[in-house]
């Protein structure tokens, strides 16, 4: 039956495509949408970096380069930036770029109705000098913004309105769900949801091509097993993420390479902070042991990392102490611990809190959105059962599980955070400040831990220039959060990739795959 999989497979991805420069690679996660405002998440922004471009980038190196805008300067003291932007471009359907389109851009993707509003927190107003010139003030001074846009993409204002997508719709969809029109490297030939999607370069790029691709397709394959077939038999040239446990057997063939690197994604365990009661228990009008900071930490003690990290990771990923990886601006040594693996210790500790018999909750998990996700949920479970808490596993495609947690469904859920601005800073504004749509601020923060000292420091280190005063301040929330177990970060996410040996590209930590890296020989 795998056999026959995977020839369907491998038929249906070269009938779209042709030519000896055709690139072929595969992931386990489609999509969601080719709307750049719409869905916050790697999936989407990794693929959509080569469609759309933002007024910076990320180069090789991760470090912020020019795009659509050539330059950018501070604004008096600290007062905002100022962009000047590249003129003589075009999108993908002609039309030129101008200032119109990014104060259209800001205007789109800071609305409530987009899953990026909270990259804009620190924005007051965003202001068209001539057409070539845009001016963003910021709320206080703001040293970090121009790392925090580098994922935010420009949209055509023109090409919006006249298709009815001056919003984005993450629920309905509308036609630039199915649809771009971007300045990239690449265009969008073809968009089939769950199956491919297929790019062909743009001729009238701005930039200097470093590629030979004539054609990519990109095909989700969510059995890991049918992925590294594909691989190997040739059907494809690239396969995100190669399963760990397949990774020397890939790397062992011949016409087969493995690219092993970290991602910047740490992977965590999070909570309902503010349920009154258990969603998924039963014991019925069971109040929330969740709320309780002694029931986090006897989780956090309950979880042995090092036996995920060598049964599951296979020695492939790095423990975590706090929400950034020991690589990231801002990582706190001064809270490099995590807590230690001690199941008498969390017994006690859940005797203390008053559920010395435990209790029942559901754990909601992805099933094809990072590596091994419903793997080390299992573990998870198991390891929890040991100190009596009875988690009932509830695993599911990411496409259905985002939607999830925005609708509150969940007792505890996995989560993997990688910050787009490389600093910690980020997960802070993300993950642990008190959710605020008006402030746009802590739009992952699911479980709405809340902190009054958190969000206080929190314009402070989005302001402060002085490094050692800034990461004086990254340490005591670093404090904060690990004190409370607002979280339980549980490893760094290792990058493993599996290509054919005539593929050329370049591994990033984001895990963002840009095509216009790539050369087929």
């Amino acid at each position: 039956m795998r056999r026959v999989t995977t020839a369907l497979l491998g038929a249906m991805i070269l009938s779209t495509s042709a030519g000896a420069e055709t690139f072929r690679w595969a992931g386990k996660t489609d999509p969601q949408t080719m709307d750049p405002h719409a869905v916050n998440s790697a999936p989407v922004l990794g693929f959509l970096n080569n469609v759309y471009e933002g007024l910076v980038r990320r180069g090789r190196d991760m470090a912020v380069e020019p795009a659509l805008a050539v330059s950018w300067e501070p604004i008096g003291d600290g007062e905002g930036w100022r962009f000047m932007l590249r003129e003589g471009v075009k999108f993908h359907d002609g039309s030129e770029f101008n200032a119109e389109d990014v104060l259209f851009s800001y205007q789109r993707a800071s609305d409530e109705a987009s899953d990026t509003r909270s990259w804009f927190s620190t924005v007051a107003d965003v202001s068209v000098v001539d057409d070539f010139t845009v001016d963003i003030l910021t709320s206080a001074p703001n040293p970090i913004f121009p790392d925090s846009i580098a994922n935010w993409m420009i949209m055509d204002k023109g090409w919006a309105e006249k298709n009815n997508a001056t919003l984005p719709d993450k629920d309905n969809g509308n036609y630039a769900t199915l649809n771009a029109n971007g300045t990239a490297a690449f265009m969008l030939k073809d968009r089939q949801p769950g199956l491919s999607t297929t790019l062909v370069p743009y001729g009238d790029w701005w930039g200097e091509a470093e590629h030979n691709v004539t054609e990519a397709v990109f095909t989700p394959i969510d059995n890991p097993a049918t992925a590294v077939a594909a691989l190997l038999s040739g059907d494809v040239d690239m396969i995100n993420p190669v399963p760990i446990q397949d990774a020397d057997r890939v790397a062992a063939r011949d016409g087969t390479t493995v690219i092993r690197g970290i991602e910047a994604r740490v992977i965590m365990l999070g909570f309902g902070h503010d349920h009154p009661e258990l969603k998924y228990t039963d014991m019925a009008g069971t109040a929330n042991p969740f709320a309780d900071a002694r029931v986090r930490e006897a989780v956090a003690k309950s979880i042995n990392v090092d036996a995920i990290l060598k049964t599951i990771m296979r020695g492939s990923a790095e423990s975590a102490s706090q929400l950034v990886s020991p690589a990231m601006r801002g990582y706190s040594g001064a809270n490099s611990s995590r807590p230690m693996f001690d199941q008498a210790a969390a017994k006690s500790l859940l005797a203390e809190a008053g559920y010395e018999n435990g209790f029942s909750f559901g754990l909601k998990c992805p099933n094809n959105r990072y590596l091994n996700d419903e793997a080390v949920c299992q573990a998870v479970v198991g390891m929890l059962a040991q100190v009596g808490i009875t988690a009932e596993l509830d695993a599911m495609p990411v496409q259905n599980y985002w939607p999830e947690l925005r609708a509150d469904n969940f007792d505890m859920y996995l989560l993997g955070w990688s910050p787009g601005t490389f600093d910690h800073e980020h997960p802070v504004r993300f993950l642990v400040t008190t959710p605020n749509k008006e402030k746009k601020l802590g739009s992952w923060n699911f479980g709405g831990f809340s902190d009054a000292r958190v969000d206080e420091l929190l314009p402070a280190i989005q302001s402060e220039i002085d490094d050692a005063k800034r990461q004086g301040m990254i340490d005591e929330i670093t404090a904060i959060y690990q004190s409370e177990h607002a979280y339980v970060p549980l490893y760094v996410q290792p990058l493993v990739w599996g290509v054919q040996d005539n593929i050329e590209l370049t591994q990033r930590p984001d895990n963002f795959f840009i095509l216009r890296w790539v050369t087929v020989n």
